[in-house]
């Protein structure tokens, strides 16, 4: 039987200044055996030169992170488990050999716990929080690394081609097939978007905007919202 080879598949946008080192730490599962594939959405920087030279493969999608990670799953049909990575995430060493046992049963999906890279007691405690709610509610975040089965994905269709709740969408389609696999190994998120608009704002927003979906809110209407600037796919 021939052995499976994980997919890291990362979206990026305007990412130049850290991607490179980002991009490094990721290479010691290259050397594995995983496929590191970078999507870029359009960025107008340096992105997609600098994840040409670090990854095995880069290309271009339509801009949005669930357009992006659906066509790096789809450049990869012979891959096999699919990590999908946000940039600014970074994972534990045996990442890849933890999610390839995980993803052993073709209907498996997860996640990792996470943790805010910031010293901020309240940070700690928001990501404590993170990995309890999704314990309790089967939903995982972007920021967790969700990880699933090939067959998996592609009987769920992939990221719902949503702007904004993308990875919560494609979570409530998972859990119809299994529970997630919350493996406690942690990954490591950037603080930038709550350090950039305050911590105590940034939660409030998340969790307003989080209520508003539950309760059937346009993910599009929520996304202008959030200062997401809309695609315009004519």
């Amino acid at each position: 039987m021939p052995k499976r080879r994980l997919c890291i598949i990362v979206p990026v946008l305007n990412e130049a200044a850290e991607l490179a080192d980002r991009l490094q730490a990721l290479q010691a599962f290259r050397r594995r055996g995983a496929l590191l594939v970078v999507v870029d959405g359009g960025s107008s920087d340096a992105t997609l030169d600098i994840a040409r030279k670090h990854a095995d493969l880069a290309l271009q999608a339509p801009r949005g992170r669930a357009a992006q990670m659906n066509a790096g799953a789809a450049a990869c049909p012979r891959a096999g488990p699919l990590l999908f990575l946000h940039a600014d995430t970074v994972l534990p060493d045996l990442a890849d050999q933890q999610v390839l046992e995980a993803c052993s049963e073709p209907l498996s999906w997860g996640r990792f716990d996470v943790r805010i890279a910031s010293p901020r007691p309240l940070l700690r405690l928001v990501a404590r929080m993170m990995n309890l709610r999704s314990r309790l509610s089967g939903i995982a975040t972007g920021d967790q690394a969700i990880f699933m089965g090939r067959e998996l994905f592609e009987r769920v269709g992939g990221f719902p081609d949503l702007p904004l709740m993308e990875d919560i969408a494609l979570c409530k389609q998972l859990k119809r097939w299994s529970r997630p696999l919350c493996l406690r190994a942690t990954v490591e998120t950037s603080a930038r978007r709550w350090e950039k608009h305050g911590v105590w704002r940034t939660i409030l927003l998340m969790w307003r905007l989080r209520a508003a979906y539950f309760f059937g809110a346009d993910p599009a209407q929520l996304a202008i919202h959030y200062g997401y600037r809309p695609r315009n796919d004519s």
